[in-house]
């Protein structure tokens, strides 16, 4: 009788502690779980997202080529809980919008703020300061039609100019460098400028001819505008122009 005591005894206590151990061992696979758990909240929390914040006002009606090209913007990393809803991380993705509000200073630019635009349209690669001026050209003017949307030129100017010696002499002159294409139509070449150099390009091509000069895609760079004349052909000293 004592020895069927002792082995119940023995077995209650073996499957108590068996029990102990089972218990213990899920309560620290649930523990281990839920640190787990806790540390990747932790640090998704504290991972940061590169966004779009305002630099400077962008005036309701601003093309977002505009925004994405003439530092209205700069990249700042943020916290992702902080991050608003649509918010834009490429400048790129702006294309084709237009602001549907002022957005300040400081302020996460996100889709909520802009509308489709017409892509079409030449505002939508105008700044406030900028101005599309249209220059008539014959086809070696604008190197034989190759001249294209997008790209960069050079603009040549040849007239009669007055020397220093006051005698009127033909000669080149690089007028404006590094000019940007914003569209070409039989020959007329459209080029985004400011409102000054826009009313030198019309004086130029009323009293003068022009003629452009395709820059490249990348890698050129601006040097100091030289004056063409028939001495620097002929090897001889240049002539200086003006006064």
């Amino acid at each position: 009788m004592d020895n069927i005591m002792s082995n119940k005894l023995l077995t209650t206590r073996r499957g108590t502690i068996i029990l102990g151990i089972v218990a213990a061992a899920l309560a620290a696979i649930v523990l281990l779980v839920y640190l787990n758990q806790y540390r990747n909240s932790v640090k998704t929390d504290n991972q940061t997202v590169s966004v779009l914040v305002a630099k400077s006002l962008i005036q309701k009606g601003t093309p977002g080529n505009v925004v994405g090209t003439t530092g209205l913007y700069e990249l700042t990393n943020l916290p992702k809980k902080q991050v608003k809803t649509g918010a834009f991380v490429d400048p790129a993705t702006l294309t084709g919008k237009v602001a549907a509000t002022a957005i300040y200073p400081g302020q996460q630019i996100t889709s909520a703020d802009f509308v489709a635009g017409n892509a079409a349209a030449l505002t939508q690669n105008l700044a406030a300061d900028q101005r599309a001026v249209v220059v008539p050209l014959d086809s070696p003017g604008e190197v034989g039609g190759q001249i294209a949307a997008g790209d960069h030129v050079d603009v040549w100017v040849a007239f009669n100019g007055q020397a220093a010696n006051g005698i009127s002499r033909p000669l080149v002159r690089e007028a404006l460098q590094d000019v940007y294409v914003m569209g070409t139509n039989s020959t007329n070449v459209t080029l985004r400028t400011t409102p000054k150099v826009a009313g030198e390009l019309i004086f130029a091509s009323q009293n003068a001819k022009i003629w452009l000069v395709l820059r490249p895609a990348v890698g050129s760079t601006t040097t100091q505008p030289p004056v063409i004349t028939s001495n620097d052909l002929l090897g001889l000293p240049s002539v200086r122009v003006g006064g």
